[in-house]
């Protein structure tokens, strides 16, 4: 039996925030915390989960994955659109220029799945079958293959709200986006899901569904925020996904669909106080962020040692001089 003093897995070992009095304008967001700089953001991707809109607990090394798989993705996908970042000056942190952001997440589904309110599975399990303004055959499963992949937008939620379903129609009437930029969005978040299930399918994965965000840069369309990491995204593992869609068993993931699913176990979806994360679920959680990354980089994950509140505002101050 393993210990549960584990260092590498101690609940206690976390980047929870960091507060640098000296830096300028904070914003703390469900994930990541935003110092604003002339022209630019400093990005710290912590340890904090979140799961239907709400910040959940903390997760060892949760942080350093988003950060660096992040990166890895805007490397790969630069010459569709482009991207925000500016450097990684630490395994948390990213200097990004100072973008505005449209209030419209671009999430892109290949399956019919998910246990969060805004999924399709979910309505299409109450048997709604128009969803996000597209009518939905009967007859389907959970975890089934799309004809072809769709988007299906929602409003980008304040820290502690709920995300929106939307339809293109809804968000052009409402001067969210205008129009001919939507469509524009549209086809730049469907290519880019294209290229990410690419890269995951050479790697042995299934690109599942994801979110992109958009932002203007100078009258310019800028990605920003994540990519494709296992918080904005589901990952299935491919070889084995026929045989358990078959038989009914759910497909061996590496995402944030494990932390959500143990939640609506509990009863928990977002409303009322949520039940107190178990070590199990911290632990489990922390080995398949780190898994997804090492399985999509090729790569191990350098992990830089806790606490990190010193490193990173060593890693800022060096920057900045």
């Amino acid at each position: 039996m393993k210990r549960r003093s584990n260092v590498r897995y101690s609940s206690t070992k976390t980047l929870r925030t960091v507060n640098i009095g000296n830096l300028g304008r904070k914003y703390q967001g469900k994930v990541r915390d935003f110092y604003f700089i002339p022209n630019k953001r400093i990005i710290i991707t912590t340890d904090r989960i979140s799961a239907f809109d709400r910040v959940l607990g903390y997760i060892p090394y949760k942080g350093q994955v988003l950060n660096q798989l992040s990166a890895f993705w805007f490397a790969k996908t630069s010459d569709i659109v482009d991207n925000h970042l500016i450097d990684v000056i630490h395994p948390n942190v990213s200097v990004v220029h100072d973008a505005h952001p449209y209030p419209v997440e671009m999430i892109v589904r290949g399956f019919i799945t998910g246990v969060t309110k805004t999924s399709i599975w979910y309505a299409y399990e109450r048997g709604e079958r128009l969803v996000y303004g597209i009518q939905f055959s009967e007859g389907l499963r959970k975890n089934e293959k799309l004809p072809r992949p769709i988007i299906t937008p929602t409003t980008k939620a304040e820290k502690g709200q709920h995300d929106e379903k939307l339809t293109r129609e809804e968000i052009i009437k409402r001067g969210l986006v205008p129009s001919d930029l939507y469509k524009k969005m549209e086809r730049i978040s469907l290519a880019l899901f294209t290229k990410g299930q690419q890269i995951c399918a050479a790697q042995g994965l299934i690109l599942v569904d994801t979110k992109y965000e958009f932002a203007d840069f100078g009258g310019k369309l800028m990605l920003i925020d994540e990519i494709h990491t296992p918080d904005s995204s589901r990952f299935w593992r491919k070889d084995s996904y026929r045989k358990r869609f078959a038989e009914g068993k759910e497909p061996e993931n590496f995402d944030k669909e494990f932390f959500r699913v143990w939640y609506t176990k509990q009863g928990y979806r977002g409303d009322g106080r949520p039940p107190k994360m178990s070590f199990d679920l911290q632990r489990e959680t922390s080995k398949r962020y780190i898994k997804i990354y090492e399985l999509i980089t090729g790569k191990k994950l350098k992990m830089e040692k806790y606490p990190l509140e010193s490193s990173i505002k060593y890693a800022i101050k060096k920057y900045l001089t």
